[in-house]
C-alpha cells in the first residue's frame, strides 16, 4: 500500500519529491524514485508484504521496465507460479513483481488476470511508453493531468496541485454531480483539468496520447440456464466464497484487524476470519455514547466479539467533531458530503494504533440487498397499481408524517416514497439516492451557477439501472449501487480515511468474483420477501448471535441531525451565514435560509443537504479562497 506519483514529459527536478511529500501519510515506511529522460516515476510505501525487498520504484533485470504501484494482489502466488512455469525467474518476495513480470509476459491484458485492489504505472523504456491501470470497482485512486506531451498522474489531486501549470479551476458538472449525490463521478475530479482513471479501466500514455480502454464490466445477466441449485447449496457457495475472499486477504507480513460495525456485513466477516484462522483477531468498533443510542452497533459488535474470542477496542465519536473537519476535507480534495466518513475516520484512527491492515464489510449492502430502498422499489411495484388518486392521496398524506430524529427518519422515507407517482422504478429509484433533485438544485442555484450545469447528472446511473436482468428492477438498484456509489462514495471514503491514518483497507465483499456471483442470483433469492439480506442470513444464522441477525440495519452513520440542531450549530452558521452565502454567489440565500430553518424546527429533516452545502463552502474555502481564486472562473 502507498502513494505514487509520476510522470512522462519534462519537469523540474523539484517537483516529484514535492508531489511525494503530500503523499507521505499513505506510506510512511519509505520512499522511492526513479527517474530518466524526462520521466519520472515515484512511491512512499506502507510496507506490508515483503518488507525487505519489496521497495518501489522496481524495475526489471533488463532495466526495461519500471512500477510504481498501490494496492495488493491476492493471487500473486498462484500467478507467480505461473511465470515461473513459463521461465520467469523472481528476485523478491512481492507482488509488485508478479505485476511487473505479468505485464512483460502478457501486455495490457496483465490485468484481466490480477485479484484484487490496485493502481499502478508501468514504464517502458524501449516503447517509452505509460500505462497506468485501476481495479476493478476503483478500490484504489489515480487521477492524471495532461497537456500535450506532459502527463503528470498521481494517488491524490494535491500532489498534481504541485506542478505550477495545473489549475484549481472547477469542473462545474463535478460539482453539478456533488450536489445530485454527494461525491463527484467516476471520470471527473472537481478541478477541471485533473481526470480520474475510471474503474476497471488502463491508459496507455505514447507520443502525447493518452488512449483509455475498459477491461471489465458487470456481468449482463442470470447464470446460464439449467436445473436451480437448491436453497442449501447456495448457502454453502456463499460461505465458501466469502471465506475464500477473506482467506486471501490476510496475507500480510504485519498485524491486521477488522471494522466491527456489529452489523451482519462485517460481523461475517469477522466469522469467516475465524474459520480460517485460529490466531488473534483484534475487532474495532465506534460508537457515539448515551447521548446517540438509536446509532449506537456497540452492543451487538461485542457480541459479535464475544463470540468469536477477538481482541476487541471502542472508540467513542464525541458530538464535538469540528475540529476534524478540515482533516477530513483535505483527505479528500474534493468535497464530499457523506456525513459516515467521520466515523470512518475515527476507527481508522483508533485502528490504526494497533494494526496496518483492516478488513471491512464495505459491499455487503450492495452484493447482498441491504437497502431498504431495495424494498422501496417492491412496494412501489404494487403502489403503481393503486388508481391514481389514491396514489396521490398517498403523497398528501406522507406530507403530513412528521420527522423522526432516530437513524430511520420513517416520515422522510415516506415523502420520497410517494413524491413520484407516475415514475418509472429507475427514476424513482435514482431519485431516492439523491441529496438535492433537479428541482431542488434549480431552486437553489443562483443564476451565475445555474449557467454553468447541464442536464443528464444522472446519465450514469439511469445506463447502469437500464441494464437491469432477472425481469426485476432490484437488479438494476444493484447495479446503480455497485457501478456508482460504491466506487465512488464508499471505496472513496475507505481509501481516504484510512490512507490518512496510514491504514490499508481490505473489502472482501468487493471481490469481482463475488460481484459476480451476486450478480447472477435474482434479487428475490438474496432478498426474499421483505428480509433485507435474507440470504446472508441464513447462510450464516448457525454462527452468528441471534440479536446481530434479528436487529434491524443501521448503517454506520452519525446523528448528523440533532447535531446539526445541537454541537454542530455554531459550524453550520458560520459555514452557511447568510452574508457568507450571499458573498459565494452560488446559491440563493433564501432557499438555504428556509433548509436551516425548517431542520432547526423539526419541520423537515435536511440534514443531509445541509451537510452538503457545508462540505463544499469548507472545500471552497480550503482549495480556493487560500489560493486567491473565485469559484465561478
Amino acid at each position: 500500500m502507498c502513494g505514487i506519483a509520476g510522470h512522462v514529459g519534462p519537469t523540474a527536478p523539484a517537483l516529484l519529491p514535492a508531489m511525494l511529500g503530500l503523499l507521505k501519510h499513505r506510506g510512511p515506511d519509505d520512499s522511492g524514485i526513479h527517474e530518466g529522460a524526462d520521466i519520472g516515476l515515484g512511491m512512499t510505501r506502507l510496507a506490508i508484504i515483503d518488507l525487505v525487498t519489496g521497495q518501489q520504484p522496481m524495475g526489471d533485470v533488463t532495466g526495461r521496465y519500471w512500477i510504481v504501484f498501490n494496492g495488493e494482489i491476492y493471487n500473486f502466488r498462484q500467478l507467480r507460479a505461473e511465470l515461473e512455469a513459463a521461465g520467469r525467474s523472481f528476485r523478491t518476495r512481492s507482488d509488485t513483481e508478479v505485476i511487473l513480470h505479468a505485464y512483460a509476459a502478457y501486455g495490457e491484458a496483465c490485468v484481466e488476470r490480477l485479484r484484487g485492489m490496485f493502481a499502478f504505472a508501468i514504464w517502458d523504456g524501449a516503447e517509452r511508453r505509460l500505462f497506468l491501470a485501476r481495479d476493478r470497482l476503483g478500490k484504489k485512486p489515480l487521477y492524471y493531468w495532461q497537456r500535450g506531451r506532459l502527463l503528470l498522474f498521481a494517488s491524490e489531486p494535491k500532489a498534481l496541485l504541485c506542478h505550477p501549470a495545473v489549475s484549481r479551476s472547477v469542473d462545474w458538472q463535478a460539482f453539478h454531480h456533488y450536489l445530485a449525490f454527494g461525491y463527484t463521478p467516476a471520470a471527473h475530479s472537481i478541478f477541471g483539468e485533473i481526470r480520474k482513471l475510471p474503474p476497471a479501466h488502463t491508459a496507455l500514455f505514447t507520443e502525447g496520447r493518452l488512449t483509455l480502454r475498459g477491461y471489465w464490466q458487470l456481468p449482463s445477466g442470470p447464470a446460464p440456464a439449467g436445473a436451480p441449485p437448491v436453497l442449501a447449496e447456495q448457502l454453502a457457495a456463499l460461505r465458501e466464497s466469502l471465506r475464500e475472499s477473506v482467506r486471501l486477504r490476510l496475507e500480510s507480513d504485519v498485524p491486521l484487524g477488522v471494522f466491527l460495525s456489529g452489523g451482519v456485513d462485517s460481523s461475517a466477516v469477522v466469522a469467516s476470519m475465524r474459520e480460517v484462522t485460529s490466531g488473534r483477531i483484534a475487532t474495532f468498533s465506534v460508537g457515539f455514547g448515551r447521548a446517540a443510542l438509536a446509532y449506537d452497533e456497540l452492543p451487538y459488535a461485542r457480541l459479535v466479539a464475544q463470540r468469536f474470542e477477538t481482541d476487541h477496542h471502542e472508540e467513542i465519536l464525541e458530538p464535538d467533531v469540528q475540529a476534524l473537519l478540515p482533516s477530513i476535507v483535505r483527505a479528500f480534495d474534493e468535497p464530499f458530503a457523506d456525513s459516515s466518513a467521520i466515523p470512518t475516520y475515527v476507527v481508522a484512527q483508533a485502528t490504526a494504533r494497533h494494526v496496518k491492515v483492516a478488513l471491512s464489510g464495505i459491499g455487503g449492502d450492495e452484493t447482498f440487498g441491504g437497502y431498504p430502498r431495495y424494498l422501496g422499489l417492491r412496494v412501489s411495484a404494487l403502489h403503481g397499481k393503486l388508481p391514481r388518486w389514491l396514489r396521490a392521496t398517498s403523497y398528501a398524506v406522507a406530507r403530513r408524517l412528521p420527522d423522526s430524529a432516530s437513524s430511520r427518519n420513517l416520515g422522510d422515507w415516506a415523502r420520497r416514497f410517494a413524491a413520484l407517482p407516475d415514475a418509472t422504478p429507475g427514476d424513482r429509484y435514482i431519485a431516492w439516492t439523491r441529496f438535492f433533485g433537479d428541482q431542488d438544485i434549480a431552486e437553489l442555484a443562483r443564476p451565475a451557477l445555474a449557467a454553468q450545469l447541464e442536464d443528464g447528472v444522472d446519465l450514469a446511473q439511469r445506463d447502469a439501472f437500464a441494464a437491469y436482468a432477472h425481469d426485476d428492477p432490484i437488479d438494476g438498484a444493484f447495479r446503480v449501487d455497485l457501478s456508482t456509489y460504491l466506487p465512488d462514495d464508499l471505496l472513496a471514503m475507505a481509501d481516504r480515511m484510512s490512507m490518512a491514518s496510514s491504514l490499508e483497507v481490505r473489502a472482501p465483499f468487493c471481490d469481482h468474483r463475488i460481484v459476480e456471483q451476486s450478480l447472477a442470483l435474482a434479487p428475490a433469492t438474496k432478498i426474499p420477501g421483505f428480509r433485507l439480506k435474507g440470504m446472508l442470513k441464513a447462510a450464516y444464522a448457525d454462527v452468528l448471535p441471534r440479536e446481530v441477525l434479528a436487529h434491524r440495519k443501521q448503517g454506520f452513520t452519525i446523528p448528523l441531525p440533532a447535531w446539526l440542531r445541537r454541537d454542530l450549530r455554531p459550524t453550520l452558521e458560520d459555514l452557511l451565514a447568510p452574508d457568507r452565502v450571499r458573498a459565494r454567489g452560488l446559491f440563493e440565500v433564501d432557499v438555504v435560509e428556509a433548509l436551516k430553518r425548517e431542520h432547526d424546527r423539526g419541520v423537515r429533516g435536511h440534514a443531509d443537504r445541509l451537510w452538503t452545502l457545508m462540505m463544499a463552502e469548507m472545500w471552497m474555502r480550503e482549495y480556493l479562497d487560500h489560493h486567491g481564486l473565485w469559484t465561478l472562473r
